[in-house]
């Protein structure tokens, strides 16, 4: 998978990379430093591999290797129903990672998966997290249940959010950006919380949206 950018270079763990094609002398130090392969390369060749703002390094990175419910270890985790931005999905990422959210779990299918500019937008916080795979959403919303997780589902005829009080060991999902959380993901939910709108757009992107549910259900 090839990433770039400045700030995914410098926040990459050094063993997740294959290999670095670079214009910049300024970061022939780092490379030599951590013993990271390299290309000194011209413009043109970065921008033949990639097509957004390279800042003068693409990077070869190891394809993401997912992890399994089995992994889990920590009270707060955010499942995303099928989200199919990148964008969002990076956002939301760093998010979760700045206040101690550090699992995130996704469907198998018809979801976005971690590609380039998922790296790109989380600008390496997906290093510190970990990305849980999962082939049906309601399977492990069941287990976690079991596990003594109590799942709150993000959506529009919710309960508002800052009346809501939160349990220790919870779930927020979700939904995805067109469709929101599907039927049977709210159906399985414990509670549906919301965010009052007061103007004439009635939803929020969904990683402004998941931004303020998180930092009011708070991380650690």
């Amino acid at each position: 998978m090839l990433v770039y950018g400045k700030n995914v270079l410098f926040e990459l763990e050094v063993s997740k990379i294959k290999k670095v094609y670079t214009s910049r002398k300024d970061y022939l130090p780092y490379l030599k430093e951590n013993n990271i392969k390299y290309d000194f390369v011209n413009n043109n060749v970065l921008d033949s591999k990639v097509k957004g703002n390279h800042q003068g390094v693409v990077i070869d990175i190891f394809d993401y290797k997912y992890y399994t419910m089995d992994d889990i270890d920590s009270d707060f985790i955010v499942m995303l129903d099928h989200l199919t931005d990148p964008h969002n999905m990076g956002a939301i990422i760093r998010t979760c990672e700045c206040i101690g959210a550090t699992n995130i779990i996704i469907p198998k299918d018809r979801s976005v998966l971690v590609n380039d500019t998922v790296f790109k937008t989380s600008v390496g916080a997906i290093d510190n997290v970990k990305i849980i795979m999962v082939s049906n959403l309601n399977n492990a919303i069941n287990k976690l249940k079991k596990d003594g997780y109590f799942i709150y589902c993000a959506d529009m005829d919710g309960k508002n959010y800052k009346e809501v009080d939160y349990a220790d060991k919870k779930v927020l999902v979700i939904g995805s950006e067109g469709e929101g959380v599907s039927k049977l993901v709210k159906e399985n939910s414990d509670e549906v919380i919301s965010l009052p709108m007061y103007g004439k757009i009635n939803s929020l992107n969904a990683s402004v949206s998941a931004g303020i549910f998180l930092y009011e259900m708070g991380g650690r």
